[in-house]
């Protein structure tokens, strides 16, 4: 195990593209999204951490206990991160350590900002006129639980020097999910055109 890692993993070699699905699968089976990515990293890279961790990570999920802020699914990429690579120790804002860690989160904000096609990371803005116990706005966070989780993966890989056994990078989305239209605004639509 590399020495800058802060827990103990038994991984030497991880698919990032069947992380992304098993934290789709973890998704659909009942997990919110932040939940589904802690949970999908810490089987894949096999942590020596308790299942706590992913009860750490409820009250992150649908932008920080539902308020709309940061997507949970990020929030889960980055408490991942930080489980690695985050400090336990006061060591100022010049700390290597911390500067690290914080220049792979903020690589998984930029890629997952634009891999999402919407060009945010707002679950407000993310969500904006999805009814949230409808189809579609479940299969969008699932996908975004899957972006997370492969491209955390990915970076995990990379960082810890476990072989990536894909021969692909995970792929953002070519176009954004966009909510169904309400029935009320498709008649007046035809109403509009009649006229």
């Amino acid at each position: 195990m590399p020495k800058q890692a802060n827990v103990r993993y038994g991984a030497t070699e991880v698919s990032p593209q069947e992380v992304q699905k098993a934290a789709e699968g973890l998704y659909q089976g009942g997990f919110f999204c932040c939940e589904a990515v802690m949970s999908a990293i810490r089987t894949a890279f096999q942590i020596d951490v308790p299942e706590g961790v992913i009860a750490m990570s409820s009250g992150m999920s649908i932008g920080v206990g539902r308020s709309g802020c940061m997507c949970g699914a990020l929030n889960g990429g980055i408490m991942a991160i930080g489980m690695f690579f985050g400090r336990t120790t006061q060591g100022g804002p010049k700390d290597p350590k911390v500067n690290r860690c914080m220049a792979m989160t903020k690589e998984l904000h930029g890629w997952f900002r634009e891999a999402n096609a919407k060009h945010a990371t707002c679950c407000r803005i993310l969500t904006r006129g999805f009814d949230m116990v409808s189809g579609e706005h479940k299969q969008q966070c699932i996908a975004f639980t899957g972006l997370c989780a492969g491209k955390v993966a990915e970076i995990l890989c990379r960082e810890l020097e476990v072989k990536n056994l894909d021969s692909e990078p995970i792929k953002g989305l070519d176009k954004p999910f966009l909510p169904p239209q309400k029935k009320e605004t498709v008649n007046a639509q035809v109403r509009c055109l009649i006229q």
